[in-house]
């Protein structure tokens, strides 16, 4: 059995990965109040983008900025197709929920149109190989890269929202979109370029998950969408600083239960130690917070 040092390790490497893509989930719902259920195929979609300009032979890291940069212009595609037409006629927040889930199966068929239905290797050299060790610990080149990058991407996005014109604008937005308007903010710029940032880090988030475990397919949205839902709700919705939280408590929990428990328990402990939580906060870790207060 790996030693407990190990697990720490392991769940705050699978943590920081899951805090990028609930952040992009919850940075959407502080400024609009819905649900983006596309979130989960534009992570798939990166992922691949990645895989296919690697395979095209792309230096990794040129391969990983080209597909995040095309995850955030995605991010503003879906914005207009699924979100603004409805946004213009203020449809509430059921018909938005239900566009996005369209949106997502159509990116789901294009993916698979493009690529096929099986898993792909997404091979990055003998970079994959790499093992650091200090002590009793071990951990993967690529495991590191995961690690700095997703934690790069969350003090970058922090910088943006609390030191910028635009994070400050984005506040504003979430705060009273009303009075924004009034004080001359663009509304439809804000909210794009909030879609582009939410969906440029779920598409780094895909390509992480799949240089850390080699692979990359269909289905790996659908795997971390639920989880990412659960961690937002954790930390409070809205608030950036609980979903980070949130999902480090949910990877550390997940490591734990496959090497204390079993891995056939893994989700099952994982949600239970969520439920106790929200059992004791309902609001979550944070309460629910405008984005004012990140």
């Amino acid at each position: 059995m790996a030693s407990l040092s190990q697990q720490l390790v392991n769940g705050i490497t699978l943590g920081a990965v899951y805090a990028l893509f609930a952040i992009g989930y919850t940075l959407v719902f502080g400024v609009l109040d819905i649900l983006n259920l596309a979130h989960a195929a534009i992570f798939m979609a990166g992922a691949f983008v990645a895989f296919a300009l690697t395979g095209y032979g792309l230096p990794p890291v040129a391969a990983a900025v080209v597909a995040i940069v095309f995850g955030g212009l995605l991010g503003i595609a879906l914005d207009r197709v699924a979100f603004a037409p409805l946004r213009a006629r203020n449809a509430g927040t059921l018909a938005p929920l239900i566009s996005s889930i369209g949106v997502a199966i159509i990116i789901q068929g294009v993916v698979r149109g493009i690529f096929g239905p099986d898993q792909h290797r997404f091979d990055v050299g003998a970079l994959s190989t790499v093992q650091l060790r200090a002590g009793p610990i071990s951990v993967g080149a690529l495991d590191l890269i995961a690690v700095g990058a997703a934690l790069g991407l969350m003090l970058a996005l922090n910088y943006v929202l609390l030191r910028t014109p635009l994070g400050r604008s984005i506040r504003a937005v979430a705060d009273d979109r009303i009075a924004a308007a009034i004080l001359g903010i663009d509304l439809e710029r804000t909210i794009a370029l909030t879609f582009f940032i939410a969906s440029a880090l779920g598409a780094a988030a895909g390509i992480l998950i799949g240089l850390q475990y080699g692979t990359v397919s269909l289905d790996m949205g659908s795997r971390i969408e639920l989880k990412g839902l659960a961690i937002i709700v954790l930390g409070g919705m809205g608030s950036i600083t609980g979903a980070a939280l949130g999902a480090f408590i949910l990877g550390i929990a997940e490591t734990l239960s496959v090497a204390l428990v079993s891995s056939s328990y893994r989700d099952a402990i994982a949600f239970a130690l969520m439920f106790g939580i929200l059992v004791a906060r309902p609001s979550g870790l944070f309460g629910k917070q405008k984005l004012r207060g990140a």
